[in-house]
């Protein structure tokens, strides 16, 4: 008996010692550790969202801003039954079962703290799940993205789920719209409630700076909607539109509109006015004919005889209409859009000079504007151009450029002979409200003010009494241009394999002709082979003659008469 109670009392003795030792571990040596244990098994740090800057049009009007929204989350660990809670978020968030295992998978991870369930809710819907009551899920609130409806998606572009910008004006400009986040520490209890007495710690988030972007809501929604009718009317493919101040290069409008491969027909996505590139046609024309004139190597009365095919190098080059030879001065030559008489035109200059002007018109090279994924065009060096190219550069083809390239090319002749680069935001606005101008648009001389205005002459013709008389508006003067662009095919030709033709209709123009304030093309992507209206005449002019009256009474620009300002212009007679 006395062995066993001496066995007895040893055992308690170790064991009080143990306890002794263990308890004076947690309260010396080891109580860092389990403290901090405890204190991360009840605290909760939220990352507090900062909104975006507000993307403005230039009348002031929210275009882009961000708004507050609910995020769903789990924390593993407090969860019970992960497959009962992941099935009952999947109801009500409207999961499918692939969406639902995912879920799952995240949720039994009990080491992790911190697991998405559902990001950017509405205020009902996300209440709905708190409503619950699942232990393990808790919400925050965070700011969403949102643009207006009809305000230039495209150009504008996107973010993702945190808040970066990742296309568009979104990530050119991220790192002014972007905030910096602030911080939420709190305890809380089993049920995720904040336990009374513990001190909550709040840094409150600062928002981005706000940019005042250049376009005009107003111009911008009426553009979109007449882009979208004309492709639909004509069975397009697409079709872009884009205005710009013609002095500053501040760009007004700039549409997209894509035919979904549902067939149906839709503002894009994607900036493909700045992002794209494509054969120009007899827009080009405009380029090669100013570089002649202000050369000396012509002028409007200059008389070619042009005739009504030209082999260069067995490839046949031919004029939009059947003739024989005619005697065409250089403002027909533009008016009528003749691709052999522009040609002859250019060959009164050495080429690698030709290319010059070209360049400096800004094709093969960025607009300026730095905007995301703007494409450069196609404009091969001197030495690399070789054959037919030399020729048919002077019309449009052998190089390529963007809309974006090819409105500030024309913009050129509007804006007195000096190119300037477009803009797209004109300033910033600060967290106190301070208004920081952006600086203006680069520019550089083309071409001299006297070239720009025979230019200007000419292209008027074009609308009076040539190609361009669709694009006539009642009450303003309108200087433009029409190109229809052969699109190269799979097959590296411009035939389909039926033996038909693709085109790109274009119109460029700028109003009043006389002291330009806006310059705009026009673009229809594919319009319908079988139709009359494929041509930059018929399927881009009355777009443009469609758009200048909403232009005209959003700017405030004054009518220039009662009629369309080509009284007086008598169109000449060459034969067809």
């Amino acid at each position: 008996m006395r062995r066993r109670l001496l066995v007895i009392g040893m055992v308690i003795i170790c064991l009080l010692g143990i306890l002794v030792f263990r308890v004076t571990q947690l309260k010396t040596w080891g109580r860092s550790a389990y403290l901090a244990e405890s204190v991360s098994q009840r605290t909760r740090v939220n990352t507090l969202r900062a909104s975006r800057g507000v993307i403005f049009d230039r009348n002031g009007n929210e275009i882009a801003l961000s708004v507050p929204t609910t995020t769903i989350w789990a924390d593993p660990r407090a969860i019970v039954d992960p497959v009962a809670t992941s099935h009952a978020l999947a109801t009500i968030i409207g999961l499918d079962a692939a969406g639902e295992a995912d879920l799952l998978a995240k949720l039994s991870v009990n080491t992790n703290k911190f697991a998405y369930v559902a990001r950017e809710m509405q205020k009902e819907n996300a209440q709905a799940v708190l409503d619950l009551g699942l232990p393990g899920i808790y919400s925050y609130i965070e700011p969403a993205r949102v643009i207006e409806s009809g305000a230039a998606e495209a150009v504008i572009g996107r973010t993702d789920p945190d808040g970066l910008g990742t296309s568009g004006l979104e990530l050119q400009f991220n790192e002014v719209l972007t905030g910096v986040d602030g911080t939420q520490v709190r305890q809380v209890d089993n049920n995720g409630r904040s336990i009374p007495g513990t001190a909550n710690n709040t840094v409150q988030p600062m928002p981005g700076d706000d940019i005042v972007s250049t376009l005009d809501k107003t111009i911008q929604y009426q553009m979109d909607a007449a882009v979208l009718a004309r492709v639909k009317a004509l069975s397009a493919k697409g079709g872009t539109a884009i205005a710009i101040d013609s002095k500053t290069g501040d760009v007004l409008a700039m549409t997209n509109v894509k035919r979904r491969a549902d067939g149906t027909v839709a503002v894009a996505q994607g900036n493909f006015a700045a992002v794209e590139a494509y054969e120009p046609g007899s827009v080009a024309k405009v380029f090669s004919i100013s570089a002649a004139i202000n050369e000396g190597a012509v002028n409007p009365d200059t008389v070619l005889t042009v005739p009504g095919i030209v082999n260069i190098d067995n490839f046949p080059i031919r004029d939009a209409w059947p003739h024989g030879p005619l005697d065409m001065n250089v403002r027909t030559i533009l008016a009528e859009s003749s691709n052999i008489g522009t040609m002859m035109v250019a060959e009164k200059l050495d080429f690698s000079r030709l290319h010059d002007y070209l360049s400096a018109f800004g094709f093969g090279q960025h607009t300026g504007l730095e905007y995301p994924g703007e494409s450069r065009g196609i404009l091969k060096s001197v030495k690399k151009t070789y054959g037919t190219e030399r020729s048919t550069v002077s019309y449009g083809y052998g190089f390529a450029a963007s809309p974006l390239q090819m409105v500030s090319a024309a913009n050129v002749v509007a804006n007195g002979g000096t190119y300037v680069s477009p803009r797209l935001v004109s300033a910033t606005i600060d967290k106190n409200g301070k208004r920081h101008e952006m600086k203006a648009s680069k520019t550089r001389t083309v071409l001299t003010g006297a070239t720009a205005a025979t230019m200007t002459d000419l292209m008027r013709d074009v609308v009076c009494y040539g190609t361009g008389e669709r694009a006539k508006v009642k009450g303003m003067e309108i200087a433009g241009k029409t190109g229809t662009g052969y699109k190269v095919q799979a097959n590296g030709t411009y035939n389909t394999d039926a033996g038909g033709r693709r085109y790109f209709a274009s119109f460029v123009g700028f109003f009043p002709a006389a002291a330009p304030r806006v310059t705009m093309l026009v673009s229809i992507d594919e319009p319908s082979s079988s139709s009359i209206d494929r041509f930059g005449g018929t399927a881009a002019a009355p777009v443009f003659a469609q758009l200048v009256p909403t232009v005209m009474h959003e700017l405030g620009i004054e009518p220039t008469g009662t009629d369309s300002g080509c009284h007086g212009r008598v169109a000449p007679n060459v034969g067809h």
